[in-house]
């Protein structure tokens, strides 16, 4: 058994940025989902959306829990994806999704959620740098 992994986000972002960290390595050693939140999302279109998510979790739980990835803390895909905890399943939701939190969940399938977890947070604060500029911020 395997943990599932959920994205909820933005329009595309979930689905473009799994297509790249697929791309870099090869292959997506986890059951995925990806599940798109239109810009002008009203909200009976939140609570389709929501049920769409809780079926796809429903879907990708074997057993061993779901992770939930969302864009944007406090945004329509953040509070679908928050709402899926207390559902019944096993779920762990990070915010602030990014292809180093992506990538780093991906290399480390066989950890347990919250491990898993820990590794996306890790993967996305650590894979953030100021490249260049002398300037003080």
């Amino acid at each position: 058994m395997s943990v599932g992994l959920c994205l909820v986000t933005h329009d595309h972002i979930g689905s473009t940025i799994l297509a790249a960290a697929v791309s870099m390595l090869g292959r997506c050693p986890l059951p995925v989902t990806a599940i798109p939140v239109i810009s002008a999302c009203d909200p009976a279109d939140a609570e389709a959306l929501l049920c769409q998510a809780l079926q796809a979790v429903r879907d990708l739980d074997e057993g061993d829990g779901v992770i939930v990835l969302t864009d944007m803390f406090g945004s329509t895909p953040s509070n679908i994806a928050a709402a899926l905890s207390g559902q019944g399943i096993e779920v762990a939701v990070v915010a602030g999704l990014n292809l180093p939190m992506l990538v780093r969940l991906l290399n480390y399938p066989g950890l347990e959620l919250a491990q898993l977890a820990e590794k996306a947070v890790s993967g996305g604060v650590e894979g953030i740098f100021r490249c260049c500029g002398n300037s003080e911020v």
